[in-house]
């Protein structure tokens, strides 16, 4: 099989690749997120991206839209909840249409080992898209691998972020009064986003 997986960085990206690989699948990474953001926390995250493609000999193809503007747009003012399943549809639709104007019989996404991402509405924006595209989506639960990835990710020196990636995750991640009710200790080991359900 040969698969497009989109990838929001280095440090969730790491097991995932491992995992598919042992399936013998023809594998390419696919950067896409318009959501992340300052742009430094862009540039940083593409560049361990970058390095971990090289580690890894995988070839990556970069859409490099650093897209505020256009992001903000998209997901500003929404229904309380609604903001990563416009965020998942933005980012796994450029994917899925890549994926099936350039001969892949898959996509798949990274997000998938996070534990702090909705995997059923994952699932079901793939397997929408696929639908729409004609192409197929490719799920699996990576979550048990999350652990193992982080500390992959560290022991091989890549950046690790602190937030999911927008904004409004920074805002929440960093913000002693964020609509969550949390501030810095949430997360995991302090390297992801807060989240009201956390």
């Amino acid at each position: 099989m040969k698969l497009l997986l989109h990838v929001c960085c280095a440090p969730c990206s790491i097991e995932c690749v491992r995992a598919l690989s042992d399936e013998d699948i023809d594998l390419t990474l696919f950067w896409y997120n318009i959501n992340i953001h300052p742009y430094t926390e862009f540039r940083s995250r593409l560049d361990a991206l970058r390095q971990f493609s090289r580690d890894e000999n995988l070839p990556l193809i970069t859409d490099d839209e650093y897209g505020l503007q256009g992001f903000i747009k998209a997901v500003f003012p929404s229904e309380e909840g609604k903001r990563c399943g416009i965020c998942y549809r933005i980012r796994l639709e450029k994917t899925a249409i890549y994926a099936a104007e350039n001969g892949y019989d898959a996509f798949s996404t990274s997000l998938l080992i996070s534990p702090y991402q909705d995997h059923l509405l994952l699932w079901k924006t793939g397997e929408e898209l696929a639908a729409s595209h004609g192409i197929g989506f490719l799920y699996r639960d990576f979550r048990p691998l999350f652990r193992k990835s982080q500390n992959q990710a560290r022991q091989a020196g890549y950046y690790m972020q602190k937030y999911c990636g927008c904004i409004f995750s920074e805002e929440e991640r960093y913000c002693p009064n964020c609509k969550c009710g949390a501030s810095a200790q949430c997360g995991v080991d302090n390297q992801v986003h807060c989240r009201k359900d956390e």
